[in-house]
């Protein structure tokens, strides 16, 4: 399998699960609806958890443009391979989050509060400050990328099959302890991705796509990701 096709399949993956949760709780008349941010970290976990376990033998499974950058910045990624990874994430993106659309296609109408829909697609502070926003995401991607990179330094994660597993943990722990200011993106085609098909697809009841927000799950989670890589770099042996 390619690494494009790999990426869009795990990335698909990602989003249907993760975007999925998230509707499960927040869109009415769903059996999971009002179930709590605990299942939505975790339903997140658990979705890096399957599209890491689903294509990781074919292109390492980045599904999210800030470990592919941060990669590639460190050498762990040819520059050649980034726009094959790029193109993959977010054409996964888009059809996974198409198709959370289709599975709570009478939810949408049900749902009269067209921020709740947007929330199934992608992040919004919980107070909108610019600086700390950007921060916040930088934080989360950071860590995601330092800790991704730190499981497999180690022969013991990396020659197992716990890799996929302890990732999933890893943004299920950034949820919990990080989540809570901005939502978490720590992942550009995470939520550009759907915010573009939030934009696109005939979702009943919708507002509008909240734009003027959306560069900085985009910009932050690049530089946290690049920060993370970096780090890494510097700190362990080689």
């Amino acid at each position: 399998m390619s690494i494009f096709g790999a990426e869009v399949i795990g990335t698909a993956l990602l989003i249907l699960l993760g975007n999925g949760v998230v509707a499960g709780v927040l869109l009415n008349q769903s059996k999971a609806q009002n179930a709590g941010w605990i299942v939505i970290t975790f339903g997140w976990g658990m979705g890096v958890m399957v599209g890491v376990f689903a294509v990781g033998q074919f292109s390492g499974a980045h599904l999210n443009p800030a470990i592919t950058l941060g990669f590639a910045t460190i050498g762990n990624t040819e520059w050649a391979d980034v726009p094959k990874y790029l193109g993959g994430e977010f054409v996964g993106a888009f059809i996974g989050a198409t198709l959370v659309w289709a599975a709570y296609l009478p939810h949408w109408g049900a749902t009269e509060d067209p921020g709740l829909k947007l929330a199934c697609y992608c992040t919004a502070p919980a107070i909108r400050n610019t600086v700390a926003n950007v921060i916040c995401e930088i934080i989360g991607t950071f860590v995601l990328v330092f800790g991704v990179l730190a499981f497999f330094a180690d022969p013991n994660t990396a020659g197992t099959a716990l890799g996929g597993l302890l990732v999933g943990l890893l943004v299920f722990g950034i949820g919990m302890s990080l989540g809570g200011p901005t939502g978490y993106a720590i992942n550009p085609a995470r939520d550009l991705g759907p915010r573009i098909m939030h934009a696109i697809l005939p979702i009943a009841g919708k507002g509008p796509s909240d734009w003027s927000y959306a560069w900085i799950p985009v910009v932050a989670p690049l530089i946290g990701g690049v920060l993370g890589a970096l780090a890494f770099d510097a700190f362990y042996p080689g």
